[in-house]
């Protein structure tokens, strides 16, 4: 018999054991997603309608999962219909496990430390995983990856103003800063820090 598919009671991904979220004391936790929850709380405090359009970017990857041909809007409908269902949007405000990881506003005041020309303020940052935000970059001629794709990393993206985007990806042990184009072309790497 197959074993029935659960799925995050936060964004409706389904649940695998790799991607599942963790509690305060490390554990696994079989209701939410990595991208969701870590460490006890959630990694974002999103309204329902903030995480539609936040999830409405991976409508591709739903197109090509379920077979369908979706367009944004049309997949942001979907998930207007669904989130409803989901645990996360049952509970009262008061309810929920907020997104205050110690590391994560730590991470966001060495970001804005950094004090990069012409990126704005960062308030914000997602738990993404690493194969969504590995770029490649050309350094000394060599082609090279600088994050590992199995892992997750708190991260964000912000616009630049000139069509271009400033794209961070950070965790305990580095904070990645580059800027790319559209889907990530001609990505360049702004700054690769180590952390402690």
């Amino acid at each position: 018999m197959e074993k029935e598919m659960n799925f995050c009671q936060s964004c409706g991904m389904p649940l695998t054991p790799e991607i599942l979220g963790t509690n305060a004391d490390g554990s696994k936790n079989e209701e939410y997603c990595i991208y969701c929850y870590k460490d006890g709380a959630f990694t974002g405090d999103f309204t329902m309608e903030e995480m539609v359009e936040f999830c409405a970017q991976f409508v591709e990857e739903y197109n090509k999962n379920t077979g369908q041909n979706l367009s944004r809007e049309e997949y942001k409908g979907v998930l207007r219909q669904y989130y409803p269902n989901l645990k996360r949007w049952q509970l009262p405000a008061d309810q929920l496990p907020h997104a205050t990881s110690p590391i994560k506003q730590q991470l966001i005041d060495e970001v804005n430390a950094l004090g990069i020309k012409d990126m704005p303020h960062i308030d914000n940052l997602f738990v993404l995983q690493g194969s969504f935000v590995n770029m490649e970059y050309t350094i000394n001629g060599n082609k090279v990856k600088l994050l590992d794709d199995n892992a997750t990393y708190w991260g964000n993206q912000v616009e630049k103003g000139d069509g271009r985007c400033f794209g961070i990806a950070c965790d305990e042990h580095c904070i990645l800063v580059s800027e790319y184009g559209k889907d990530g072309a001609d990505a360049e790497l702004v700054v690769f820090k180590r952390r402690g």
